[in-house]
C-alpha cells in the first residue's frame, strides 16, 4: 500500500511565475535579445519560438562556457545551438560587450574544427549548463548530439 504525503505548496503570487531557473535573457537588454531573435527568423526557417528557443540555449552556453574559463572542459554545443552561438558572436560590438561583463573582458574565441568528435562533449555541455541553473531545452541539445561537437577539445573556446 503507498501512502502519498501532502505538503501544502503555497501559491506564487497574482500574475506571478517563479522559475527555479536563471534566464539567459537577464545577460542583455531586451532590444538586443528581440534583433538577435529576429537575425535568426531572417536567417534561418525558424519561427519566433524556436528562435527564442535556440538563442535561450545559445546564450545558457556561453554564460556556462565564460563561468567555466579556465577548468579546460572542452564545453560544446550541438549544430542546433551553435547557430544561436554564431548569431550572438557575428553582432561582434553586442558580443565583447558580454565578453567584457561576463568573461574578464577575454572573449571565448570560435575555434572549429573540420571533424566531428562524437565524445559526449554536446550532453556534457547541456549537464554542465544545468549546473549553472539554466533551464536545459534537451530536444535542442539531443538532436545532434551524437554526432556534433567540432569544437577545439579542452580548451576556452568554441
Amino acid at each position: 500500500m503507498a501512502i502519498a504525503l501532502e505538503t501544502p505548496v503555497p501559491a506564487p503570487a497574482a500574475g506571478l511565475e517563479a522559475s527555479p531557473f536563471k534566464d539567459p535573457r537577464s545577460s542583455i537588454t531586451a532590444e538586443l535579445w528581440n534583433k538577435q531573435v529576429a537575425l535568426l527568423m531572417r536567417d534561418y526557417p525558424y519561427d519566433e519560438v524556436m528562435a527564442t528557443r535556440v538563442l535561450g540555449q545559445a546564450y545558457a552556453y556561453l554564460l556556462t562556457a565564460m563561468a567555466s574559463r579556465g577548468k579546460a572542459l572542452g564545453l560544446t554545443p550541438g549544430h542546433i545551438v551553435d547557430i544561436g552561438v554564431h548569431t550572438v558572436i557575428l553582432d561582434t560590438v553586442a558580443y565583447a560587450d558580454l565578453c567584457d561583463r561576463y568573461n574578464g573582458g577575454a572573449f571565448l574565441h570560435h575555434v572549429p574544427l573540420a571533424d566531428m568528435k562524437a565524445d559526449g562533449s554536446v550532453m556534457r555541455t547541456a549537464h554542465a549548463i544545468a549546473v549553472m541553473g539554466f533551464e536545459v531545452d534537451l530536444p535542442l541539445w539531443q538532436a545532434d548530439a551524437a554526432e556534433c561537437g567540432p569544437c577545439h577539445p579542452g580548451s576556452d573556446s568554441h
